[in-house]
């Protein structure tokens, strides 16, 4: 059994709300020096810089599970973890028409931009990122379980954009195993809160949107072996 430490939420320059210094090589080499073993980055809606901080992560020893964030028309965020680049870039394709296509004011919420391996811009997504998509949460669930990937409820400590604010409740049919909280609490402080989610899993994770926010190495993950298969398994099971 390995102990891993993660962190598996971090958003990129892809991200309006996000620093431009989330560059897919100052993310790596930060998590590096920091000392994960594993990071995930997920940005607003968009997997486009999932390939370029791959490649950076396989040549610096560290394991991107690759992600999303998923906005729900329920305006819940969503961890959309899957078992590789192509599940990833498939799940793009089947997002694309759910986007509401509301242009980015670029001088209130920030360029999102999409670069390369060497950090260099290559493209500049246009409409909102940060707005909600078409899909619902079941949908939602029910497309990143089709490519294989697991779905975690984000930062559901928090009073806004989580399942528990805006529903209320888990649904019990959606069968999430894991949930997402943030730095702030703890899953006992959680618990005592909500106990009746105590049958539940948590991982904590940053929601860095800028390099000082990554983990140090504080949150662990224990894994029959560091790999994405292992840990798409130890977030559904």
């Amino acid at each position: 059994m390995i102990k891993a430490a993660a962190d598996l939420h971090i958003h990129s320059c892809l991200s309006p709300c996000a620093s431009l210094d989330m560059t897919p090589n100052n993310i790596v080499h930060m998590a590096k020096l920091k000392q994960l073993d594993i990071i995930a980055v997920c940005d607003h809606n968009h997997t486009g810089n999932l390939k370029a901080v791959s490649a950076v992560a396989k040549k610096q020893g560290i394991l991107l599970l690759p992600g999303l964030e998923l906005e729900t028309s329920e305006e819940i965020h969503l961890l959309c973890y899957f078992p590789s680049l192509d599940a990833a870039m498939h799940m793009q394709s089947a997002l694309n028409p759910y986007y509401r296509n509301i242009p980015n004011k670029e001088e209130i919420f920030g360029p999102q931009w999409i670069l390369d391996a060497e950090d260099e811009q290559i493209e500049k997504i246009e409409f909102l990122l940060t707005a909600s998509t078409k899909l619902d949460l079941y949908q939602a669930v029910a497309m990143v379980r089709g490519f294989g990937g697991a779905a975690v409820p984000a930062h559901v400590d928090r009073e806004s954009y989580s399942i528990l604010s805006n529903l209320g409740c888990i649904p019990e049919d959606m069968s999430f195993h894991t949930l997402e909280i943030s730095r702030y609490t703890t899953s006992e402080a959680f618990l005592e809160r909500y106990p009746g989610h105590s049958d539940k899993k948590f991982i904590t994770s940053s929601d860095a949107h800028d390099l000082g926010m990554i983990l140090e190495r504080e949150a662990f993950i224990n894994l029959e072996e560091c790999s994405i298969a292992c840990l798409i398994h130890e977030l559904t099971r």
